[in-house]
């Protein structure tokens, strides 16, 4: 059966007829290709590789870009890709979001022409994979703070340092990866086989299973002049790239509630206790309700993001306020899914356990629960509490 999605308040009416077939067509492509193997993919700890040239072929690499290969569509139909994605799985989502906003949109918006050629068309077919280098092993959520230093040395740049929980770092092809210059950070594109750079893989991960996750170390690395972003310095380079990703987060963490959701209603109706089916009982239909509650009002919510995305109007506490509520209350969802199934919600003949253990790691990635927190504080009093 045809997955339909919970749309309480008519949100496709406020979509636009093309933004609805992407999401049809992401939605028929997930149902068909990631459903069926995701759960093993999950328990073996292992990333669908085979995926990759189909999420390209699909456009799902670089959505909102235009140009080299990218397909030039709306900030919303990216959301709504992303939304159909992570109903598949947070980790399918993550390898679109990182190849998206934190790879191709930075050589895209800072890079020079010929590393847009060399590069774009590759990553938008998954013909090459990407890779983005910030956090560091003992600085996250305060990346100004990072020791990867690159120096100037004539003919290159001698790269030094370590970053750390890098999503497709072992696979990627190019790492776009921060590092200070002169006290200055700046964007470096590392190439895959470069001597000095490793990227070991993480393993034994209770989320994000289905996902690679990777350091990057760098050992004297020589990164050619030719390898430097040169639109941009500072930390507004990864922030913007940050921007765009956590706007991503925002619906994806809707298609994961989304399925929690599905999943529930389901079981509540054909499980049965007391001579009676579960959703029958007062303190079910109660959770239930509360799904759709913060489902409506997320959607809404991200709706109205995108819009001011497509606009150039969306400011980046409009962001952290998405992606720290959407995924706040995807979790939320996840958890009251996994208690309403009983033990049932352990054992993978269900999704709700494998959701709520990759949003573990969603609330925390790309901006904490709390950093966003603090980040509206800062826009509500105009003083900033963690520096």
């Amino acid at each position: 059966m045809r997955h339909k999605p919970l749309d309480f308040y008519d949100i496709d009416d406020l979509l636009t007829d093309e933004d609805r077939q992407i999401r049809d067509a992401v939605r028929a492509w997930v149902d068909g290709r990631v459903l069926p193997i995701i759960e093993d993919h999950f328990q073996a700890g292992t990333f669908p590789a085979h995926l990759v040239r189909e999420m390209g072929e699909m456009g799902f690499f670089g959505t909102q870009l235009e140009g080299y290969g990218c397909p030039g569509l709306s900030y919303t139909a990216y959301g709504l890709i992303c939304q159909e994605l992570e109903r598949g799985d947070s980790g399918i989502r993550s390898f679109a979001s990182v190849q998206s906003s934190l790879v191709m949109y930075p050589i895209h918006r800072f890079g020079s022409p010929a590393q847009r050629e060399r590069w774009l068309p590759g990553l938008a077919s998954g013909a090459l994979i990407g890779c983005f280098g910030l956090t560091e092993p003992d600085h996250g959520s305060d990346p100004g703070a990072m020791i990867t230093r690159a120096e100037h040395r004539g003919d290159h740049y001698l790269l030094r340092g370590a970053k750390m929980w890098i999503t497709n770092g072992s696979v990627a092809d190019v790492a776009v990866v921060w590092a200070k210059l002169d006290g200055v950070v700046r964007g470096f594109l590392v190439e895959r086989g470069t001597e000095g750079f490793s990227a070991p893989e993480l393993k034994n991960k209770h989320s994000l299973r289905a996902s690679v996750t990777s350091e990057l170390v760098f050992d004297e690395v020589r990164v050619p002049l030719e390898n430097i972003l040169p639109g941009v310095e500072g930390l507004k380079g990864p922030l913007a790239c940050l921007t765009s990703a956590r706007y991503g987060i925002s619906w994806g963490a809707l298609g994961a509630a989304g399925a929690c959701f599905d999943a529930s209603r389901e079981y509540s109706l054909t499980r049965h206790q007391f001579g009676r089916p579960l959703g029958s009982f007062q303190l079910v239909q109660a959770k239930l309700a509360g799904m759709l509650r913060e489902i409506t009002k997320g959607q809404l919510l991200s709706w109205r993001l995108g819009r001011l995305m497509d606009e150039g109007r969306a400011r980046h506490e409009q962001v952290s306020l998405a992606k720290l509520n959407n995924v706040d209350i995807a979790l939320d969802i996840a958890r009251v899914s996994r208690d309403l199934h009983g033990a049932a919600g352990i054992v993978s003949d269900f999704p709700v356990m494998r959701h709520m253990a990759n949003l573990e790691s969603v609330i925390t990635y790309e901006g904490t629960h709390d950093i966003h927190t603090l980040v509206l504080g800062r826009w509500i009093t105009g003083i900033q509490a963690f520096s």
